[in-house]
């Protein structure tokens, strides 16, 4: 095991971190990974995994810099993993998923981040009921191929610009609900939001939807808008939410109207792709994980004091069916069932 002194220059943390630069042989193959590990963490006290995988082309340290999950990880106090996929016969790293269009049969990615989950297990105090998975695009498919083969050990996943294969929908087999979150951009061009059906890929749509009937969530969704905050992204997003499934578990979409193939809150730009910057991919994906153990809800993560509300931003519709574009309701769902709404006319 290498240890590493990785001195992160970013404007709201100058400090130094420790990453520690790793490595297992399964099936004969050196696989290499990067941890890092939050100065808060104590071998007294348990803490959550979360994998971090990167995209097709990429590696696992440049997903670790473009996602900037790590303050969430000092600030929170868990362990991310960033694992290496294999090289295939372009060249290029990959993750061996059944929503690869080429897969290579001999590479087990499904045992291996298994694997590598024990073996992190083996050597920190991780709570093994608070393991998750997210990932970049051929990431964010090899994370729904663990909630499909692996739910006995990952808790919940989230997928930005990735999505699922038929074939991955076909096999997909979880002995209980999954919490999914996706995060997509409309604009999308290197994995297209309606799918592509030379490659086998289905719409973002139809992917949500097997999840809300697989966790039998209420099919109606929860309708809010991201506040536009930042006008020269070029994009806005649309955020659904499908609630009270089994165990509550639940499926959350950021749908992002003209966003493209990239991670909202980057601070890296990837050229012909608008990158949405009215809010932090990251941040909301901690936010959703951070919900749901292996059993399903954590109750006390809903539980507020008093009568403090959760604002909702939803559609309104005329009676024709269109949606009013000059007028935003605002609903105040309080605790104890009570609903107030308040419009606002722009």
């Amino acid at each position: 095991m290498k240890k590493l002194l990785l001195i992160l220059i970013i404007p709201f943390m100058l400090k130094s971190q420790e990453v520690i630069e790793s490595s297992i042989l399964h099936n004969d193959l050196t696989r290499s990974y990067i941890l890092y590990i939050p100065d808060s963490y104590s071998e007294t006290t348990t803490t959550s995994l979360v994998l971090n995988l990167h995209g097709y082309t990429s590696n696992a340290g440049q997903q670790m810099i473009y996602s900037n999950f790590y303050p969430i990880a000092d600030e929170e106090g868990f362990i991310l993993v960033h694992p290496e996929g294999t090289v295939d016969d372009n060249g290029f790293q990959f993750w061996n998923s059944n929503g690869t269009s080429q897969p290579i049969s001999e590479v087990d990615d499904i045992n291996f981040l298994s694997a590598l989950i024990d073996t992190i297990v083996s050597e920190y105090n991780i709570n093994t009921d608070r393991v998750y998975s997210m990932g970049m695009s051929n990431g964010g498919f090899m994370s729904y191929e663990l909630a499909c083969q692996l739910s006995d050990k990952i808790a919940a996943i989230a997928s930005v610009t990735g999505s699922m294969n038929q074939s991955q929908i076909t096999s997909c087999n979880p002995e209980r609900p999954i919490p999914v979150m996706q995060i997509h951009g409309t604009s999308d061009p290197t994995v297209l939001y309606d799918g592509n059906p030379l490659w086998g890929i289905t719409s973002v749509d139809d992917v949500i939807s097997y999840w809300v009937d697989f966790n039998d969530c209420n099919i109606e969704p929860i309708v809010n808008y991201v506040e536009d905050i930042n006008t020269f992204d070029l994009c806005t997003t649309e955020h659904y939410l499908y609630e009270n499934g089994a165990n509550g578990s639940s499926v959350e979409l950021y749908k992002v109207i003209n966003g493209g193939h990239t991670w909202p809150g980057a601070l890296i730009p990837l050229v012909g792709n608008n990158t949405n910057q009215d809010f932090d991919a990251s941040e909301k994906i901690w936010e959703f994980f951070n919900k749901y153990d292996i059993n399903g809800l954590i109750s006390s993560s809903n539980i507020n004091e008093g009568m403090e509300t959760e604002k909702k931003h939803i559609k309104r519709i005329d009676i024709l069916g269109r949606e009013i574009k000059n007028a935003n309701i605002f609903i105040d769902i309080y605790n104890d069932g009570t609903i107030s709404k308040k419009q606002l006319i722009k």
